[in-house]
C-alpha cells in the first residue's frame, strides 16, 4: 500500500535544511532558479520552512495529486494551525486516522451518544483522557477542554451531532492534548 498523502507531506515537510537542499533538487522539475529563490526565502526566515513546504507539496502533488496535496495541507493545520470544527468534519475517515495516529483513544458505546453523553464522564472516567472528575472541572473552568476544535463548558453534552464520519469525536485539552473517541 502507498503512503498516504498526509504522512507523505509530513515526511518531507519535517526534513532537515541541508537534505532539503538536496532533495528540491533531485526530486523536483523546478528550474535552478527556481530553487535558488526558494532556498534564499528560506535562509531569510528558516523557522518558516519555507524550503520543506515546497518541497513537500512539489513531491505530493506529484506522487499522489493537487487534490491529495489539498487534503494533506488542510489535515496538518488541523494539528499544527488554526482550524474550525468544519475543517475536522471534511477529512475522510483514512485521514482522520492518519492525522491522529498515535493519540490516545477509547471506544464508547452508541447508545451513550444518542442520549447525549455527560462531558465529565467522557473526559475522565470513562476514557481516562484526564485522571479524575476534579482534573475535568478544573481544565473547563480554564476554558481548555474542546470538542471538535470548538470550546466547551461542563454543561455539554457530546451527541451525534458531533461524531466525525459517524463514528469519531476528537477531545482536547489545551493547544498539544488530544484524545479520540471512537463511537462503536
Amino acid at each position: 500500500a502507498r503512503t498516504s498523502p498526509y504522512k507523505f507531506y509530513q515526511y518531507w515537510l519535517n526534513s532537515a535544511d541541508e537534505d532539503s537542499e538536496k532533495f528540491i533538487r533531485i526530486f523536483t522539475f523546478l528550474t535552478e532558479d527556481e530553487i535558488k529563490a526558494v532556498i534564499a526565502e528560506h535562509n531569510e526566515a528558516k523557522h518558516l520552512r519555507v524550503l520543506q513546504k515546497r518541497l513537500a507539496e512539489e513531491i505530493t502533488a506529484m506522487v499522489h495529486s493537487d487534490e491529495a496535496l489539498e487534503k494533506a495541507i488542510k489535515a496538518s493545520s488541523i494539528l499544527f494551525g488554526k482550524s474550525t470544527s468544519d475543517d475536522l468534519k471534511e477529512l475522510d475517515e483514512q485521514t482522520f486516522l492518519d492525522v491522529f495516529d498515535g493519540v490516545p483513544l477509547a471506544e464508547v458505546e452508541r447508545a451513550k451518544i444518542s442520549g447525549g453523553y455527560d462531558l465529565v464522564a467522557a473526559l475522565a472516567g470513562d476514557t481516562g483522557f484526564l485522571k479524575s472528575n476534579s482534573e475535568v472541572m478544573r481544565a473547563l473552568k480554564e476554558n481548555s477542554i474542546s470538542v471538535n476544535k470548538e470550546k466547551v463548558t461542563k454543561d455539554y453534552q457530546l451527541g451525534a451531532g458531533d461524531l466525525i464520519n459517524d463514528q469519531f469525536i476528537l477531545l482536547q485539552r489545551g493547544k498539544k492534548n488530544y484524545f479520540v473517541l471512537r463511537v462503536v
